[in-house]
């Protein structure tokens, strides 16, 4: 049965559309002929699809993607100009820095769909979703240096994701591409599928976590984005911190025993709790 996307909102940079009875929202970022450059009005429409995406406790998992040929090619330059033309503060972060921190704590999961080229601040942003699906031809890369920048966001959203430092620095200093495939290896992206089972794969796992109660998945989400900026000792006191708020709003041994039948033989994706 094909898929039906529902258009939700559609601004002329951005469209926001639902799938049907899955409980999955998606974000297409609506500026191929700019390959999807991030520019004010491109991000100041995510900021609105949130808001919508929040109000409705039934989507439970979020894909962003790009229309056209690649996922985003960072930071529009002439919006960068506009932003750096007065001089900032410290603690007022620019526009993309403020989505980029409302992705991590955004609570659904955020799914990235990469094809095509993910540079600069796009590549920051997407490092900021929970899980990433690239084509394993795709492009990602920190071109910040050959304008005379160090790639502000996608510096350190790399180093605190775990990566080599020497692997960060490699892509930081000499300014070249690596492939989704590349990206998977060294575990920058979840998961590097062929460009043509691309959307397949991130609809269907999108749909599959969305079938789950959406209690779990986010207090999962925040384990994660939290934790992994604490020390091990801080991160295991928040699990339990964590696990004692997700109590409060549902009970992870009720219908134990059904759970337990349905794992008989292996592991079953099938099994569904009765309150979801």
């Amino acid at each position: 049965m094909p898929q039906s996307w529902q258009i939700l909102k559609d601004w002329p940079e951005l469209i926001l559309d639902r799938l049907s009875d899955a409980g999955v929202a998606r974000i297409t970022y609506n500026r191929p002929e700019k390959r999807n450059a991030l520019n004010g009005a491109l991000v100041a429409a995510f900021f609105d699809s949130l808001d919508i995406i929040r109000a409705d406790r039934e989507i439970k998992a979020v894909i962003t993607r790009g229309a056209g040929k690649a996922y985003s090619s960072g930071l529009d330059l002439h919006f960068l100009r506009q932003v750096n033309a007065t001089p900032r503060d410290w603690d007022r972060p620019t526009p993309t820095i403020q989505l980029a921190e409302a992705i991590r704590a955004f609570p659904r999961v955020m799914i990235a769909q990469v094809h095509g080229y993910c540079l600069g601040g796009a590549l920051g942003i997407m490092n900021c979703h929970d899980i990433v699906f690239a084509a394993e031809d795709a492009q990602l890369g920190m071109p910040e240096i050959l304008r005379g920048s160090f790639g502000q966001l996608v510096t350190s959203t790399l180093v605190h994701g775990g990566i080599p430092l020497k692997k960060v620095a490699l892509l930081q200093l000499v300014g070249r591409n690596i492939t989704g495939t590349e990206a998977d290896r060294l575990g920058i992206v979840s998961q590097a599928v062929p460009a043509d089972q691309l959307e397949d794969t991130t609809t269907r796992i999108a749909s599959e976590i969305a079938s789950r109660h959406l209690a779990p998945l986010e207090h999962a989400k925040i384990t994660v984005q939290m934790g992994r900026d604490l020390s091990l000792s801080q991160a295991i006191q928040l699990d339990q911190l964590v696990g004692q708020r997700l109590r409060r709003a549902v009970d992870p041994t009720a219908d134990v025993e059904s759970y337990l039948e349905s794992q008989k033989g292996g592991p079953n994706l099938d099994y569904k709790r009765p309150d979801v």
